[in-house]
């Protein structure tokens, strides 16, 4: 395994002063110059990744952040753009939010991406967490948020998540498709759509068995088809689900873990075992994404400055209430929790070598995720912090030592 390959994903966070100064200029979310300054800015540094050698540059999906923390609603519409003012970087998202998504709009959508990127382009799914948007934009699906709680509520939203994701790759890889789950059906109805003007040319000029002998639209034809063969790499976020780790190993998918680092070896080695078992000769590490909060110093001491300056804003009043279990108490406690967690890691630079030689001796994956919470992260800072890790820390992950544990 080579140097492990390096994905910016940045939450789009408006900046202020502390929670007092979103309390006092609510809701940020509806700022408009602020939003207008923030997505050219993203772009600014999509294309200063690309300069630095950085693999992947991703987004998220969530709704409804009037408060101004993670306003980043539709992955899409800036992939494609970011596509348009670069050549090398890959581009995705993690992710789509698959529950409340339909299967064959996302289908279509990235296959399109793929094509613009000619083949740079790569898919993150999730299966949401954040009730209030996930359950209004889910509802037809019935797949409520979940925080893996092992609740009927929890299963439901794995269940359309798995079937909506299952219909992704049947959509991208089959000529035409009947796609009969549980909460979604193509053709509607299943027994074909009678009436359809076009059915003679439909029967001719398209997919064989797309319409049938009576005239009915039988199946569905997706087109364009992704310009990957099969179809682009596909990242699954998974924060403490073993559930989820054996659904990505069984299809070659790429876990994507914002978990601590014990957790992430061990499903590093759970995903490696299970991948053997289904067919894949993958090496250990390989096709697994961990995930952290860095920030990378050149002096002592800042590393928990700039974790209060930040981050202890959306981890203390955006974060703790989906996860309880992260503790509380004044901001010196919820610091050093942070760093506790294991998520967020750094220090100056020879402490974030030490850091990340540490976690590649229990997790060695093929890809980093790094996040910012930027523009509360000044881009400055951020893009200060990112040539740090690039030219100073990642290589020390690809000594013969580092290769060897990986492979």
């Amino acid at each position: 395994m080579a140097r492990p390959k390096v994905i910016l994903q940045l939450y789009p966070m408006f900046p202020s002063d502390g929670f007092e100064g979103r309390i006092a200029k609510r809701p940020m979310g509806m700022d408009r110059d602020m939003y207008q300054q923030v997505v050219h800015e993203w772009t600014d540094i999509v294309v200063e990744a690309e300069r630095m050698g950085v693999w992947g540059a991703s987004t998220i999906e969530h709704h409804f952040h009037s408060e101004g923390y993670e306003v980043g609603p539709n992955p899409g519409i800036l992939n494609a753009y970011w596509a348009a003012k670069t050549s090398k970087i890959n581009i995705g998202a993690i992710g789509y939010v698959m529950a409340t998504q339909d299967p064959i709009r996302v289908a279509e959508e990235t296959a399109i991406l793929d094509h613009l990127t000619k083949g740079r382009y790569w898919v993150g799914v999730a299966r949401g967490y954040q009730s209030r948007w996930a359950n209004v934009l889910g509802q037809w699906a019935g797949a409520a948020a979940t925080v893996s709680d092992g609740s009927a509520s929890d299963q439901k939203n794995r269940d359309v998540f798995e079937e909506r994701v299952e219909q992704l790759i049947a959509a991208w890889t089959q000529d035409a498709v009947v796609l009969d789950g549980p909460t979604y059906k193509a053709p509607y109805p299943l027994s074909g759509i009678e009436g359809y003007p076009a059915a003679k040319t439909a029967r001719l000029a398209g997919v064989e068995g797309e319409v049938d002998d009576q005239g009915r639209v039988a199946k569905i034809a997706v087109v364009p088809k992704p310009f990957q063969r099969p179809h682009p790499p596909i990242f699954c976020a998974t924060t403490k689900s073993k559930e989820s780790v054996e659904f990505c190993a069984k299809r070659g998918f790429i876990p994507t873990y914002f978990s601590p680092v014990e957790q992430v070896a061990n499903g590093v080695r759970l995903y490696h075992d299970i991948a053997r078992q289904s067919g894949y000769d993958f090496a250990l590490g390989e096709r697994q994404n961990i995930v952290r909060f860095p920030h990378i110093t050149r002096k002592p001491g800042e590393f928990d400055e700039r974790l209060r300056k930040y981050d202890l804003d959306i981890y203390h009043n955006f974060y703790a209430p989906f996860f309880p279990q992260m503790p509380q108490g004044d901001p010196s406690a919820l610091v050093d929790s942070m760093k506790k967690s294991e998520l967020f890691v750094g220090g100056t630079v020879q402490e974030s070598r030490d850091v990340w030689r540490n976690i590649y001796d229990r997790a060695p994956c093929e890809y980093i995720t790094l996040i910012w919470h930027w523009a509360q992260c000044p881009k400055d800072v951020m893009l200060d912090e990112l040539d740090l890790f690039m030219r100073e820390v990642l290589p020390q992950l690809e000594t013969p030592e580092y290769r060897a544990a990986a492979e």
